[in-house]
């Protein structure tokens, strides 16, 4: 269920404003409830399933090793993350020391 501006509610939940009170490091950035092209993630997935394409996997431990072992290739390839980021064109401010 989403409020008048379109966000889901769960997203507004009393713990997590709290949470947000409590860490002055996090910064949360509201997204539209439907918005991939402003979801990192949604790159990554795109990432991991380009390198899994037209593959047969004949168990689920096959399946299960190869995506660890290509979630484990992006991870170890932090220009691919920051690439992933980037392509979300919002503004990623890390924090400031105090």
């Amino acid at each position: 269920m989403t409020n008048h501006r379109g966000i889901l509610n769960t997203h507004l939940a009393t713990g997590l404003k709290q949470y947000e009170a409590e860490h002055d490091w996090l910064t949360t950035v509201r997204l539209p409830p439907y918005a991939p092209d402003l979801n990192p993630v949604e790159a990554l997935w795109s990432l991991v399933r380009r390198a899994m394409a037209n593959t047969a996997f004949t168990t689920p431990d096959d399946l299960d090793r190869k995506l660890r072992s290509e979630l484990r290739r992006i991870q170890l390839r932090p220009r691919l993350i920051d690439g992933c980021l980037t392509a979300t064109r919002l503004a990623i401010n890390p924090p400031t020391p105090h």
